[in-house]
């Protein structure tokens, strides 16, 4: 009993060396950083389907790091009983996107710089954090306006080996830019996809003078926007 009541004193003589005013600006802190990850989330992954929307955990999740690793400085006892309660947390649900990952981690890193009061980190992490998130973005618009659709062209295996070139020069001839991405053969079939910028002639006219060169299977397009087709 004795021994319950000194441990008792010396995590209370610790946790008086805290002023409370810091305490309260490092959680001030690390939930202004998780608001600011939950941002990131919102405005960079919003259009995602398969999020689960882990971003409302963000706050809580920030201010439950920053104080525990805070104990965790002031007392080595204290830490090990923390990492020993922490242990028994199993997340059953699994992540169902690995960029979430990287919101968490975010949260993570930002409120452990909040509890060691490194705010000069936590400025640059974030900035930094930004400014990734900005150019991720930029290269995959760049990456959709690089392309108006794609087509999908199967032709018998025979063809194929035969014509593929007079196939790649018909499809530069009537768009402003392509890009040949997968080649699949299956069943006597070749398949081909194909990227494309700028179609220069309808649809049913593609299909025809093509048709009239060389004996196709099937011919699909799919473009990435509704009704837009960059001449």
């Amino acid at each position: 009993m004795n021994n319950l009541f000194q441990t008792i004193q010396n995590v209370k003589q610790t946790a008086n060396k805290m002023d409370p005013s810091l305490f309260a600006l490092a959680l001030a802190a690390s939930l202004i950083a998780a608001l600011f990850a939950g941002f990131l989330y919102n405005h960079f992954y919003e259009n995602k389907s398969t999020g689960s929307q882990v971003n409302r955990a963000f706050p809580l999740l920030a201010i439950s790091i920053t104080t525990l690793f805070i104990g965790i400085q002031m007392s080595l006892p204290l830490s090990l009983g923390l990492l020993g309660a922490l242990s028994i947390i199993r997340f059953r649900t699994p992540i169902k996107d690995p960029e979430e990952v990287g919101f968490i981690m975010l949260v993570i890193a930002s409120s452990i710089s909040c509890s060691t009061f490194n705010f000069q980190f936590l400025l640059v992490l974030n900035l930094t954090a930004f400014i990734t998130m900005l150019l991720v973005r930029g290269i995959r618009v760049w990456k959709y306006k690089s392309k108006d659709g794609i087509l999908f062209l199967s032709i018998a295996d025979g063809e194929a080996l035969a014509h593929l070139h007079e196939i790649l020069l018909f499809v530069k001839s009537h768009t402003r830019s392509f890009s040949l991405e997968t080649s699949s053969a299956r069943d006597g079939i070749t398949s081909l996809q194909i990227s494309f910028l700028g179609l220069k002639t309808e649809i049913p006219q593609f299909h025809s003078e093509l048709n009239k060169q060389i004996k196709i299977e099937s011919l699909n397009f799919f473009f990435s926007k509704q009704g837009g087709i960059r001449g």
